[in-house]
C-alpha cells in the first residue's frame, strides 16, 4: 500500500510551495539551498519537484510545487516523479490532496514487471487511513477490472469478481445464466448476449439491513462490445473491453459503502454479456419483450447497453427503492458534450441531482447534469413496438438513451452516469486507462444523506 501509517525507517521531507509564495519562501533559504534551486530550476510550478540539501550539501529534503488548490492533482504525480522512497509532508495537508498520492499510484502491472514502484507517503497522524486506503483500494478496482483484456475478463470472470467482493462482505448474491434468464423475463438481457460463446447473466448482490433505506446500484456490464451486426469499426472497437466500466465503477462503490458499514439496503445489478456476432445474434428490426413489458423494436445492435440495463433498471424499482443509480458506458453523444473527463449525469430528482453535483466538486470528480427533455421522447417512435432502443438521427444522442432508461425506472428518485470509464491522457492521480468516474461524488453525497 503507497500511504502508510507506519514507517520506522528513514524517510524524506516534502514541503510544497506555491507559485504565489516561492519569492518569499526562496529568500529565507540559505544561498547554498538557492543555488540548489536555482541550478533545478525550480519556481513552484505544479509539478515541480527539486531536491534541498542539508548543511554538508548533501540531498535531503524536496520542495514540490503546487497551485494552492486543494484538489487531487496537489500530490498526485509525486509518486512516480520522485525516487522510490518513504516520504513524509512537512505542513499541514488535506484528505483530498493526500488521496491524490495514493492514486497517483496506480499502475497496471498484470502482465509486465514494472520499472520502478512508486514513492511511498507515511500519512500524518491526524488523517484517517482506514479511510483513505478504503477509498484507494476501491479505485484500484474500479481500474484494474476495466484495464483487464476481454480475454480474461468475460462474463464468467466478471461473476466471479463480484461473488468474491459479496462474499468477503458477508453478501447475498445470485447470478442467472444463459436460459435461465427467458424464465425470468429477462429477454433484454439475454437477446444481447446470446451470440457470446460465453453465455449473458445477471449478477444480484445483496447486503445490509432489511431496514435500512434500499439503495440500487446497476452497473452496464458489456465485457467487450464489437457493435453486433451492425459492427464497429475497428478503431471504435479497439477499446470496447472498457464498456464494463459501469459495472466495474458500481463494483467500487459497492465497495465503499459495505466497507463503511453505511446504514443502508443495497442491491447491486449486473447484467455481464459480450455483445457478439454469430448465426443467433438479435438483429435490427427484431421486437423483444422487456421485464417490464414494455416491447422494444431495435434499431441499431450497438446501442445494446440500453437494453440490458432496462431490464436491470426494472427489476430494482420492483422493491420501491429510496435511491436508484446507474452507471453506464452508454453513449459518444455523452463524449461529445462533456468530454472524456467529466460524467455526464440525467436525473429525475432536483434534490438528488444537485446533491451529487455538490459531491462532485467537493471531491474533485465532476459531474455535469444533462437535461432529461421529455420532448425528445418522440426520437424513440416505433410504428410497431412501444419504443425503439435507439434514435434513427444523430441528435441529442445522450439524452434520448437516458430517456429510454427513465422507462424502466419508475417512481424512484434515479440518476443516470453516462461515463467513459478511460483516461485518454495521463494525469496527476489519474494515469491513462481505466478510471472510476462519479463514484467519488456519490459516495460524498451518501455519506451526507445516509450518515456512516
Amino acid at each position: 500500500m503507497t500511504l502508510i501509517s507506519k514507517h520506522d525507517g528513514p524517510r524524506t521531507s516534502v514541503q510544497l510551495v506555491t507559485p504565489a509564495g516561492f519569492e518569499h519562501w526562496s529568500g529565507s533559504q540559505s544561498p547554498l539551498v538557492r543555488s540548489w534551486i536555482d541550478r533545478q530550476q525550480f519556481k513552484a510550478k505544479t509539478g515541480q519537484v527539486a531536491w534541498l540539501p542539508d548543511d554538508s550539501g548533501a540531498p535531503d529534503s524536496v520542495v514540490a510545487g503546487w497551485d494552492g488548490n486543494d484538489e487531487l492533482d496537489s500530490l498526485g504525480s509525486l509518486p512516480f516523479s520522485l525516487p522510490e522512497g518513504v516520504y513524509e509532508l512537512a505542513g499541514a495537508t488535506t484528505p483530498l490532496q493526500l488521496l491524490g498520492w495514493g492514486l497517483g499510484a496506480y499502475q497496471f502491472d498484470r502482465y509486465r514487471v514494472p520499472e520502478r514502484q512508486p514513492a511511498e507517503l507515511l500519512l500524518p497522524a491526524s488523517a484517517d487511513g482506514d479511510a483513505l486506503t478504503g477509498e484507494v483500494a476501491a479505485i484500484r478496482l474500479v481500474r484494474d477490472l476495466i484495464n483487464l483484456p476481454a480475454d480474461e475478463l468475460n462474463p464468467t470472470r466478471l461473476a466471479e469478481e463480484s461473488v468474491q467482493l459479496a462474499d468477503s462482505f458477508g453478501a447475498e448474491v445470485s447470478v442467472i445464466i444463459g436460459d435461465e434468464l427467458l424464465s425470468a423475463g429477462l429477454n433484454t438481457i439475454h437477446a444481447v448476449g446470446r451470440a457470446a460463446s460465453d453465455a449473458p447473466r445477471l449478477i444480484d448482490i445483496r447486503w445490509g439491513d432489511p431496514a435500512h433505506p434500499k439503495v440500487s446500484l446497476i452497473g452496464k456490464g458489456v465485457c467487450f462490445d464489437s457493435g453486433g451486426l451492425d459492427i464497429k469499426p475497428a478503431t471504435a472497437m479497439r477499446t470496447m473491453k472498457k464498456d464494463m466500466g459501469g459495472a466495474a465503477n458500481v463494483l467500487g462503490l459497492a465497495q465503499l459503502i459495505m466497507s463503511a458499514g453505511l446504514p443502508v439496503r443495497l442491491r447491486v445489478l449486473i447484467p455481464a454479456v459480450e455483445n457478439a456476432i454469430s448465426g443467433n445474434a438479435y438483429r435490427p428490426g427484431d421486437i423483444i419483450q422487456t421485464y417490464k413489458g414494455i416491447s422494444v423494436e431495435i434499431d441499431n445492435t450497438d446501442a445494446e447497453g440500453r437494453l440490458v440495463m432496462c431490464d436491470a433498471l426494472a427489476l430494482a424499482a420492483e422493491e420501491d427503492p429510496a435511491l436508484v443509480l446507474d452507471y453506464s458506458t452508454l453513449t459518444g453523444a455523452a463524449r461529445s458534450a462533456v468530454g472524456a473527463e467529466i460524467a455526464a449525469m440525467f436525473a429525475n430528482d432536483d434534490a438528488l441531482a444537485e446533491g451529487l453535483c455538490r459531491g462532485g466538486e467537493t471531491v474533485f470528480d465532476p459531474v455535469w447534469r444533462m437535461p432529461l427533455h421529455a420532448p425528445y421522447t418522440y426520437l424513440l417512435k416505433s410504428n410497431v413496438a412501444d419504443t425503439v432502443n435507439s434514435a434513427s438521427v444523430p441528435y441529442g444522442g445522450a439524452i434520448t438513451a437516458a430517456l429510454f432508461l427513465q422507462k424502466f425506472v419508475g417512481a424512484a428518485p434515479w440518476a443516470h452516469f453516462d461515463i467513459m470509464a478511460y483516461n485518454i491522457r495521463p494525469r496527476p492521480a489519474r494515469p491513462e486507462g481505466g478510471e472510476a468516474m462519479g463514484i467519488r461524488a456519490a459516495w460524498h453525497y451518501l455519506r451526507e444523506r445516509f450518515g456512516g
